[in-house]
C-alpha cells in the first residue's frame, strides 16, 4: 500500500526512546527505568480499495506540497500525552510553520494496547480522511477524548463528531462498519512498532526522532528549515 508516511519514515534515523510520553512496559525499552508502549493486537479486517487507502493516505497531511521540511507525528487519540501537545502546541505549529509554507505535517496512527478505543477512533478519523475531513475529526476527537474514552460504546460520540466534521454519513459509517480503514491503521503502527517507536507522541523532523508532549519541537524545526537553506544555496 503506497503511503507517504512510509516512505517518509524509511528515509528517518528510527531509535527511540521513552520519555515524558503515555507508555506501557515492554522489554523492548532502550531506557533503563523508562516504560515503553506496546501496541493493540491485530483485529481481522476487510481490504480496502486502493482508491480509499490513497484518500485517506493524503487527507491526514496537512500544509503546502512545496513545502520543504515534513514533520510526521507518532499519535494515538486515547494518548493524554497526545492531547496535551494538540491542545497545548499543535495551533501554534500549525499557525507558525504550516499555514506560512514551511512544514507539512502528517499523522501517523499508533494505538497503544493500553487505550481501549484507541483503534477504533483512528478508524473513525481515517474513514472521514477518506472524505477530506481527516483533520476536523482529529481535532474534535481530541478536543472531546475526556467524553468518549470513559464511554461504554464510543461508536455514537464518534459517529456525531463526523457529522459535525462535515463527513457524508451513509459512506462514513459504511467505512467504519466494514472497518476499510484498520489495514492503514495497523501498516501505520506496524511501521512505527519497526522503527521502535514506543511512546506517543513522536516526532520525526528530518532525520530527528522526538519524543514527548514537552518536546521542543519548533527549534527542532528551525534547524532542519535553515540546513534545507544551506543545501538549497549550494
Amino acid at each position: 500500500m503506497p503511503s507517504y508516511l512510509l516512505r517518509i519514515l524509511a528515509l528517518s534515523t528510527l531509535v527511540i526512546a521513552c520519555s515524558h510520553s503515555d507508555a506501557a512496559s515492554s522489554d523492548t525499552a532502550k531506557k533503563p527505568g523508562a516504560p515503553a508502549a506496546t501496541t493493540a493486537d491485530a483485529a481481522p479486517v476487510t481490504k480496502a480499495p486502493d482508491t480509499i487507502s490513497a484518500r485517506a493516505d493524503s487527507g491526514r497531511v496537512l500544509g503546502n506540497a512545496s513545502a520543504p521540511i515534513w514533520v510526521v507525528e507518532a499519535s494515538d487519540f486515547q494518548c493524554p500525552y497526545c492531547k496535551m501537545w494538540h491542545d497545548s502546541t499543535y495551533p501554534k505549529l500549525v499557525e507558525k510553520y504550516v499555514k506560512t509554507g514551511k512544514i507539512r505535517l502528517a499523522f501517523l496512527n499508533m494505538p497503544l494496547q493500553m487505550h481501549r478505543y484507541a483503534v477504533e477512533a483512528s478508524e473513525a478519523a481515517m474513514c472521514a480522511s477518506v472524505q477530506g475531513k481527516f483533520w476536523q475529526m482529529h481535532d474534535a476527537l481530541f478536543s472531546s477524548q475526556r467524553n468518549w474514552e470513559s464511554a461504554a460504546d464510543p461508536s455514537p460520540i464518534f459517529a456525531s463528531l463526523a457529522k459535525q466534521a462535515g463527513a457524508n454519513m451513509d459512506a462514513w459509517n459504511k467505512c467504519t462498519a466494514q472497518h476499510l480503514t484498520l489495514p492503514m491503521v495497523q501498516a501505520d503502527r506496524e511501521r512505527a512498532v519497526a522503527a521502535r517507536v514506543n511512546s506517543t507522541p513522536t516526532f520525526f523532523v528530518g532525520n530527528l526522532i522526538l519524543e514527548g508532549a514537552d518536546v521542543n519541537l519548533g527549534a527542532a524545526i528551525d534547524s532542519a528549515l535553515a540546513k534545507n537553506g544551506k543545501k538549497a544555496g549550494n
